[in-house]
């Protein structure tokens, strides 16, 4: 933990005399007064070494005198004219230092250096955390762990100013975050934004925009500038660029059409099986990186990646035996993952079973089961087992007010999150990322525009059934 003012008047035995420097305003800097220039980092401040007669000669001093309110007077005197000077100048100052005058400077010396080696020691330690979060669950991990070890909140916007992620409370300061990345001139709620560039020079990337929870941590600063460096070498890195995962979506698309051309893709892919089972798998947080993760997985088991990303759910198919080993995995996994597995299809037919997957995977959400397979959830899925087609889209047409209206996908997943909370709206909120209060606006929105009643235990069980009907 840093130095700051206060403690270093306790390690001192010394009183502490207010002044202009907060207390808690931690300290980066030892000099004596004959040294002494003025200040340049107002987020630390700076000891200052002076005896009695430096500091009653301070009296004729006024330049002197207006550059010390930005810094700390140390001295071992504790006389009434001492005390007096640095009262009528508003000077800071840690007075009766229990260290004799001409050692002072080095016992404060040492004290600081320490204590920087320590920080050191620290940062280096969560580097080595933020380098294993990196490996494990790419960007959205890094951001994740970093929220955590500064103990606040963080923004990666890209070179544009839009949002890659956040982690902590970064997705309620969004608008704090951007407008301080691109200058916007409106107020900032937040005093200890911090924007670090990802990118050397001219070749910004991206911005990360950090609030530590104290906002005079030089820890927190330096984190997140390496930070930066970490993140500016994952995405110049990263294996899965736009243009690759736009690739594999629409060869994705091909497959689920089913015939010749699917049957022909999977070979070209490298898939030979005629018979594979669907998976959709999910984090409960945005710190894992689903994607990047069972990309991992599938290249332990030696399979295909044959899957796609839709919003942080990854849609794919591999054969029984791989479907096997993922839902083991996910069921081992450290952070809660929820995996659905649809029921083993032909070649022609694999959209069926990935849509029984995603179904599935929203069961495991809604149940808390990490795991869940389609055929173990009969009650919807029968339902909508039944109906035909145009029976299908006629409950799908419940949801029609919601697509028509302004912000139609924040409705819907507004919707989605709820009911799969079953109506929990401090865990539908958290899900969201949005307070309460909001969420309240919102539900009521939607019961305005359907004309349904979400405690009415039938409204809500047609809203879900028309969920599911779209999904399909």
């Amino acid at each position: 933990m840093a130095r700051d003012v206060a403690s270093v008047a306790r390690y001192l035995r010394g009183e502490l005399l207010p002044g202009a420097v907060p207390g808690a305003r931690a300290v980066n800097a030892v000099v004596d007064l004959e040294s002494f220039g003025a200040p340049t980092d107002h987020l630390f401040a700076t000891l200052v070494a002076a005896d009695e007669r430096e500091i009653l000669a301070l009296r004729g001093d006024p330049d002197r005198r207006a550059m010390l309110r930005d810094a700390v007077v140390v001295t071992g005197a504790d006389g009434s004219a001492v005390r007096d000077a640095l009262r009528e100048a508003e000077i800071t100052a840690a007075v009766g230092a229990a260290v004799a005058q001409e050692l002072l400077t080095p016992t404060l010396s040492t004290l600081l250096a320490v204590d920087q080696a320590a920080e050191a020691r620290a940062i280096t330690s969560a580097m080595r955390v933020l380098t294993l979060a990196a490996r494990r669950s790419g960007i959205t991990g890094v951001i994740a762990e970093l929220a955590h070890r500064i103990d606040g909140w963080a923004v990666l916007l890209d070179r544009h100013g839009e949002v890659i992620t956040t982690a902590g409370a970064g997705s309620l300061h969004i608008d704090d975050a951007i407008a301080v990345a691109v200058g916007r001139p409106v107020r900032v709620r937040h005093r200890a934004l911090q924007v670090h560039p990802v990118g050397p020079g001219q070749d910004i990337t991206a911005q990360l925009v950090t609030a530590p929870r104290n906002d005079s941590s030089g820890r927190g600063r330096e984190l997140s500038s390496q930070a930066a460096a970490l993140l500016d070498l994952l995405m110049r890195t990263r294996d899965s660029s736009h243009l690759e995962r736009l690739g594999r979506s629409m060869m994705f698309e091909t497959v689920l059409q089913g015939g010749e051309g699917a049957t022909r893709l999977l070979r070209r892919w490298g898939v030979h099986e005629r018979t594979l089972v669907g998976f959709a798998l999910a984090s409960r947080t945005s710190g894992v990186d689903v994607e990047h993760l069972l990309a991992l997985w599938l290249d332990e088991l030696g399979a295909e990646h044959v899957f796609t990303s839709q919003r942080g759910l990854v849609l794919g198919v591999v054969r029984e035996d791989h479907a096997q080993q993922v839902a083991h995995r996910a069921r081992t996994y450290a952070s809660t993952l929820y995996l659905g597995l649809g029921r083993p299809a032909d070649v022609d037919a694999l959209a069926r079973t990935v849509d029984e997957a995603r179904h599935a995977c929203e069961a495991a959400r809604t149940g808390g089961d990490r795991v869940v397979r389609y055929e173990a959830i009969p009650t919807v899925s029968l339902v909508l087992g039944q109906l035909d087609r145009e029976q299908t889209r006629r409950i799908a047409r419940l949801l029609d007010p919601l697509r028509a209206a302004d912000r139609p996908d924040e409705l819907l997943q507004t919707l989605r999150v709820f009911l799969a909370a079953n109506g929990a709206w401090g865990d539908s909120a958290a899900r969201l990322h949005i307070h309460r209060q909001t969420l309240t606006a919102r539900i009521r929105r939607i019961e305005d525009l359907t004309g349904l009643s979400l405690t009415d235990p039938d409204d809500r069980v047609a809203v879900w059934l028309a969920l599911r009907a779209a999904d399909g």
